[in-house]
């Protein structure tokens, strides 16, 4: 019989713990904080020239965007989450349309997403290598 998958501490098995769990925490609040900011464009729309600009498309584009990403920091355990949450940091990219501010957070939380999804490959090396202190109890 082969020896299922060896570690650093000799034969790994599946995680004591869910290491799954600490990620979707991760985005989940990620998404939050995404939220947040977005929603703090609507102060930009107001004032940008003493509301010149004012459009009512723009504060609504940005509502629903910040609400849809709360509601979406709810949704982190459903296998369609990345997609979703992908989607959702390029609709706050394509929000240059609203104000160049919102583009430019869009781009920094697309960098963010960037980074998370390097961690959940990097996670899902080291469960696969048997590397995870929980997988040696």
């Amino acid at each position: 019989m082969t020896d299922p998958t060896p570690g650093p501490r000799g034969t790994a098995h599946e995680p004591s713990v869910d290491p799954w769990k600490g990620l979707r925490g991760i985005m989940a609040g990620t998404l939050v904080l995404e939220a947040i900011v977005i929603g703090l464009v609507l102060t930009v729309i107001a004032r940008l020239d003493d509301g010149a600009h004012f459009q009512p498309w723009k504060v609504w584009f940005v509502s629903l965007l910040a609400i849809a990403m709360l509601v979406a920091s709810g949704l982190q355990r459903k296998p369609w989450a990345i997609p979703m949450n992908l989607t959702l940091a390029a609709l706050a990219v394509a929000g240059w349309a609203v104000h160049w501010s919102m583009g430019v957070s869009g781009l920094l939380f697309a960098a963010v997403w960037g980074y998370i999804l390097f961690l959940r490959r990097d996670l899902a090396g080291r469960m696969a290598g048997g590397y995870l202190p929980s997988q040696h109890d």
